[in-house]
């Protein structure tokens, strides 16, 4: 798949990140809606080679590891997005992030878990990465994923 050019494709390849196709829905949803200037992403689950990233944070996954986890979010993410707009350069601004990490009642670092996504956005976006977001615990996840993230975004 050919990429349009310019800094965010640059960043991209100088952290060696290729961006995934947009994966088929599990269910009855699509994994992107526009209105207006704004495109909403569906929640992406964590992966890893190909399969749910599957764990719970506190009980049998450390906080590392979930921050990776959330870092693999973020890429499937762009993906999704460069899909929806066809070039990401045409992103004004990474609006909001929700996190929800599959957690044990007493873990409390959902909020660093979720940096793994929020400060890749960071290098990749700049100042426009920069985003409101929330980060919740919750009892679980489909297909039992570690982290689920979903995105809005803003249009120039």
């Amino acid at each position: 798949m050919t990429h349009p050019t310019g800094p965010i494709y640059d960043t991209l390849q100088k952290l060696g990140i290729s961006l995934p196709p947009v994966a088929v829905p599990a269910a009855a949803y699509v994994p992107f809606v526009q209105t207006g200037k704004l495109v909403f992403l569906s929640g992406h689950i964590a992966k890893k080679d190909g399969k749910a990233w599957v764990g719970q944070l506190g009980k049998n996954m450390a906080t590392e590891e979930g921050k990776a986890a959330a870092r693999a979010i973020a890429i499937d993410l762009m993906g999704t997005l460069h899909a929806a707009v066809g070039d990401l350069g045409k992103i004004k601004r990474i609006v909001k992030l929700m996190s929800l990490v599959n957690s044990t009642g007493d873990f409390t670092e959902q909020h660093l878990v979720t940096n793994g996504a929020s400060e890749l956005f960071g290098e990749v976006f700049g100042a426009a990465g920069s985003h409101a977001r929330s980060a919740f615990g919750v009892a679980q996840i489909p297909m039992g994923a570690c982290v689920e993230i979903e995105l809005i975004a803003e249009l120039a």
